[in-house]
Parts: C-alpha cells; structure tokens; sequence
C-alpha cells in the first residue's frame, strides 16, 4: 500500500481577511474553515493538530461598541473552530500610529500639496509576531517530521527564510495559496499572488472567487 503524503495547513488569518474576506464581504463566522482545509489537503492526511489557524486578537476599546461586537465574534468563532480539531494561535493587535507622506504615488497629489497638505497621520492595529509564530510552528513540524507538505495560506513574504530553511534542511515540501481576485470597486485593488511566494515554494494553487464562494454559509451555525 503506498504511503499517504502527510500535510499540515497554516492559516494566516489576518492575511486572509485582508485578502479575501474583506475583500468578498464575508465574515469569519460564515466561512467553513473546516471543508476549506479538507479542500486544500485534496484527498492527503491532515495529520494530528495539523489545522492551524493565526490571527491577531480583536481589543475591547473604551466607549466603541463595534469593538466589543468583534472581540465577541472573534471568541465565538475561534471557540468554534477548536471544537472542530483547530489550532487557533493569536497576539495582540497593537494600535500604531503611521504616516503617509503626499507625493507622486499618491492620487491627486497635486491638488493635495496645494492645499498646503504635505502627510497625513492616521492609526491602525497592527498585528504583532504572527509570523513569528507561523514560522516557528513550520520549522517544529518540519523538524518533528509531522508533515511531508506544509500548506501555505499566507501572502507574507516575512516567512521566506523559515521556508528556505525547512526546503533545503529537511527536504519537506512548501505549497503556496495564493489568491487572484477582482476589486469590483477599485481595479489598483486587486488581489494578486505574491510571486516572490511563487518563486520559493514547492507547489502553488491559486485560487479565484469561485474557489472561495463554495465555502460561504449563508446563515451562521
């Protein structure tokens, strides 16, 4: 009887809320993460704990109710996904403040320079060692012998190293997904995969919409 290839899948949640989600207009509590992942190991053995799912932990923030609406969806919805054999893994979001300076690659600059506007100060949460962790759980089941393909879904090229790494120590197979979907309401929005991604993994699946659109519930469970 021949062997099973053995795989493990990494999620990286924020990257994919981003990319895909957001992007579609579906929240984490109406995607089937569970047949997603049975989708991607495509008949493998997803072995023990080999379902891991990353994201960056939603703060209550004093006086926003939005706030305290996500950080309760988020609860739910990773006490779900444990129920089902998941791995969640978090860090906190941390409030930055960023800023972004008006030049030429910025639309309408002109207009905005005149104006007497030279940068704009904004915050934004950030995530904080999510690839970190990724990497580190990566490396531990390479080195473990845990999977023969790690399953990819992250766009973030910080995990490079770890994935040259486990490729050319260990001889374990990396399978990037990446993700090619239309911005209906902005075309420079555009989700892409990365090709930097592309260029140092063992196999690559992209995927389109309709790919994601049969994982959709219409109604919460």
């Amino acid at each position: 009887m021949d062997n099973i290839e053995k795989v493990q899948i990494f999620i990286d949640g924020g990257n994919f809320h981003h990319l895909v989600l957001k992007l579609i207009k579906v929240k984490e509590l109406n995607f089937d993460f569970d047949e997603f992942a049975k989708f991607l190991a495509n008949n493998r053995e997803i072995t023990n704990l080999g379902k891991r799912f990353y994201v960056g932990t939603v703060r209550e923030q004093l006086n926003n109710l939005k706030s305290k609406e996500s950080m309760a969806e988020q609860i739910k919805f990773l006490a779900r996904l444990r129920v089902v054999g998941w791995e969640t893994k978090t860090s906190k979001l941390r409030l930055r403040d960023e800023k972004v300076i008006i030049d030429e690659r910025t639309k309408n600059y002109k207009d905005i320079l005149s104006k007497g506007i030279i940068y704009i100060e904004y915050q934004r949460f950030r995530e904080k060692g999510i690839d970190v962790k990724i990497a580190t759980d990566l490396l531990v089941g390479a080195i473990d012998n845990k999977y023969d393909t790690a399953i990819l879904v992250s766009s973030d090229t910080d995990l490079i190293p770890a994935i040259d790494l486990i490729r050319r120590r260990f001889n374990k197979k990396i399978e990037y997904i990446g993700f090619s979907i239309i911005n209906e309401t902005d075309g420079d929005k555009d989700v892409r995969p990365s090709q930097a991604m592309i260029s140092r993994t063992d196999i690559q699946r992209v995927l389109v919409k309709s790919d994601i659109e049969k994982f959709i519930q219409k109604t919460l469970i």
